[in-house]
């Protein structure tokens, strides 16, 4: 067993929390027992995820997208009243991180998923995002089939770019407004999770290949990554509950 903040305080300053303002709480987001055996991790908060999470008795439930954001409304209408009760009749602890986990060089999602893709990792690239290089320039659809099989769905793919592609930015999850800067800065190839409406333009003008691999395929690393090193760390039990998300 461990203190469920003393767990926290180690999650939070393994992200360097405070280094990544964001578009809602970050951390400890609803208190459940002091006492931590199980964690589990999955990419966003949902009733089902809570109702799965109290099947196996977990503690401490991570998550990439938690429940409280800067634009919802401030009231508990009843779908949260729903996935409150979820986490307060089991004693579960709801913890999020965002942006920070994005951002992080060992076990952000940006990272996990270059390092997956063969990319060899050279900078960061739009504040949370990754820049790097192939091992050696191949083209596009050899990128977009290692891809797939990585992350096991079909990618988006706008191939506008050069034949052969060496160097690849990636900012998953919602990132499609970085193609710009990816192509100001001379990458080959944009990688995020989901497109906008103008990205098949963008991409086209600029010369740059767009890749969506999904919100939810490209942003289920992270999550798993930082429950394992807490399990690690405190001699805890950790398991990943994932729910497939096709955005």
């Amino acid at each position: 067993m461990a203190d469920r903040d003393e767990v926290l305080a180690y999650a939070d300053e393994l992200l360097d929390l405070g280094a990544f303002p964001d578009y809602g709480p970050m951390g400890l987001q609803v208190a459940g027992k002091r006492e931590v055996a199980r964690i589990a991790c999955g990419v966003s908060a949902s009733l089902e995820l809570f109702e799965r999470a109290a099947e196996t008795d977990v503690d401490l439930l991570i998550v990439h997208h938690g429940l409280f954001w800067n634009n919802d409304p401030r009231i508990v209408d009843d779908r949260m009243r729903r996935r409150l009760q979820a986490l307060f009749a089991h004693g579960i602890t709801l913890a999020a991180y965002h942006l920070a986990l994005d951002a992080h060089p060992e076990i952000g999602n940006n990272a996990l998923l270059a390092r997956a893709l063969g990319i060899g990792v050279e900078g960061p690239f739009a504040g949370i995002g990754v820049g790097g290089r192939l091992a050696e320039a191949e083209p596009v659809d050899v990128l977009v089939a290692r891809m797939h099989r990585e992350l096991g769905r079909e990618p988006l793919v706008f191939r506008e770019g050069p034949d052969a592609v060496e160097r690849v930015a990636v900012v998953t999850g919602g990132g499609a407004r970085y193609v710009t800067d990816a192509a100001a800065e001379g990458y080959d190839v944009f990688v995020t999770g989901e497109p906008a409406e103008p990205s098949l333009h963008t991409a086209r003008e600029l010369g740059i290949h767009f890749v969506a691999a999904g919100h939810y395929a490209t942003e289920r690393l992270g999550v798993q990554a930082l429950a394992g090193r807490l399990a690690d760390r405190f001699a805890l039990v950790w398991e990943f509950i994932d729910l497939p998300n096709p955005v």
